[in-house]
């Protein structure tokens, strides 16, 4: 594949650091969730894994929205990203919660967001290691 755009960002010191993106615009201390242990007192990687997921599923059902001549405009993703212990290390699952238009009737939009699926970036690099599951709101 031939990258045509790369973003780049550094973090220090892991979860109780600083991400920071190669051209400041993300800036951002960083803190385990009290769920884990943590004071809370910063972002975490699940929430920032969250934030893409849903914004680049979101241009996703945008972009085959498009292409069906379908109208989603309005359509919110929520992204759920869970953390918990797999096997001897930790894995991620994901909930991908979908609200469509009430113009879109129940199949179109079922069929809208299992193209999505298969067009997101964030959903092919997942496939096959992150459970993903698609709920339609």
């Amino acid at each position: 594949m031939d990258a045509l755009y790369t973003a780049v960002a550094t973090a220090t010191h892991g979860r109780e650091g600083r991400a920071v993106s190669s051209d400041g615009r993300i800036d951002l201390a960083l803190a385990m969730p009290v769920e884990l242990g943590g004071d809370g007192q910063g972002s975490n990687p699940e929430q920032l894994f969250a934030a893409g997921y849903a914004a680049c599923f979101g241009s996703a059902l945008g972009l085959v929205g498009r292409q069906a001549k379908v109208d989603v405009s309005d359509a919110a993703v929520t992204a759920e990203v869970g953390i918990g212990k797999q096997g001897e290390g930790f894995g991620l699952k994901v909930t991908l919660r979908i609200e469509l238009p009430d113009t879109v009737d129940q199949a179109t939009g079922r069929k809208l967001v299992e193209t999505a699926h298969q067009v997101c970036p964030y959903s092919n690099a997942t496939r096959g290691n992150i459970d993903v599951d698609l709920v339609i709101e």
